[in-house]
């Protein structure tokens, strides 16, 4: 081989190591939340980029595997190259054939382990990590391609290395990280509004992420500030009810004050229509008209609570302790003000 054709030998090999350093660092980089709605567009780099996060150890060992070959090479096949290029100029020097094949040796290592760590390995590792879902949109698929041709190989090394991990009781992944737990959430949205990506200027993320560590306890009101009625209560009573305090529920209980349920304005509306209006309105109200309502423990999470009341399409719940006995009565509308801030009852006065 010509010292020429060496040095093209040279590029090519710079070319294949920084693509394999490229695709290894984007494999693990790249956002999942940004590949997969791609992906279901139809994207058929999008799918075999999904397909090598998933599968980021096979990834991982087809770069690494690439990395070393293009190294040896480039140590085996350019240096020599370069070293034998740099003796001709040197040989004018006039010193003895030793000093210039060390100085030569000296001048071509140091050039090619710059050109291989700068434009091998630095500048495709920055630009992966700068746009890993560009870079891995554009990387995957001849990594892929490399890991299949080479499979064999790479499994057994793969298969050798997982096992060596597992010597230090540390389970090998196959996928890279693409979750968040709440706290490293609370950490990226802290740190977003602080270098100003993120403007929460409501709190609406903030509350969020709170609202998941509260229980049914924190948010319920407790029997004792409750405005409550009895079972005995008339539609003109709620009437006035309403008219004083200016709420739209109202909690029913019986004569030991134990919740019973709750009735709504708009079940007052419909007793007191039709013939005989009048009469309606002062007879006590149906127990069909009093809705009951669904049982949680103080302890349960405020999302469970909330998806329950859902379910069951109900907007106030009883609330019980260790013991089974209802301490207070939790509200969706304070469910909801838990995330969006304060809800006002449109029929309450004074706001």
């Amino acid at each position: 081989m010509s010292d020429w054709a060496g040095i093209a030998w040279l590029v090519v090999l710079l070319a294949f190591n920084a693509f394999f350093v490229g695709a290894e660092f984007a494999v693990i980089s790249a956002r999942r939340s940004q590949i997969e709605p791609l992906a279901e567009k139809g994207s058929k780099t999008a799918v075999t980029a999904l397909y090598a996060m998933e599968h980021a150890t096979l990834m991982l060992a087809t770069s690494q595997l690439g990395i070393t070959i293009c190294s040896l090479l480039i140590l085996n096949v350019s240096e020599p190259a370069i070293h034998h290029l740099l003796e001709v100029p040197l040989g004018l020097t006039g010193w003895n054939e030793a000093v210039i094949g060390g100085v030569a040796f000296a001048i071509a290592l140091v050039l090619v382990s710059y050109l291989h760590v700068v434009f091998g390995e630095m500048v495709p590792k920055n630009l992966a990590f700068s746009l890993p879902d560009r870079a891995v949109l554009m990387l995957a698929t001849p990594l892929v391609w490399t890991s299949k041709i080479f499979y064999p190989i790479i499994v057994a090394l793969n298969w050798l290395a997982n096992h060596i991990v597992r010597l230090f009781r540390v389970e090998p992944r196959n996928e890279a990280a693409s979750t968040f737990t709440l706290d490293e959430v609370a950490t990226i949205v802290n740190q977003s509004r602080i270098e100003g990506v993120l403007d929460d200027a409501s709190g609406a993320v903030t509350a969020a992420l709170e609202f998941t560590d509260k229980k049914a306890r924190d948010v319920a009101v407790p029997l004792s500030e409750l405005v409550t009625l009895p079972e005995t209560t008339t539609p003109d009573e709620i009437e006035r009810a309403v008219a004083k305090h200016g709420f739209s529920r109202y909690v029913i209980v019986d004569a030991e004050g134990i919740p019973l349920g709750y009735v709504h304005l708009k079940d007052v509306l419909r007793a007191a229509e039709g013939a005989g209006a009048d009469e309606k309105v002062a007879v006590p109200i149906k127990p069909k008209r009093i809705h009951h309502m669904v049982p949680v423990a103080e302890t349960t999470d405020l999302e469970d609570a909330l998806a329950l009341m859902r379910r069951t399409s109900r907007h106030l719940a009883q609330v019980r302790n260790a013991q089974g006995e209802t301490t207070a009565v939790l509200f969706l509308e304070d469910i909801i003000e838990e995330l969006v801030g304060e809800v006002h009852d449109a029929t309450r006065r004074g706001y």
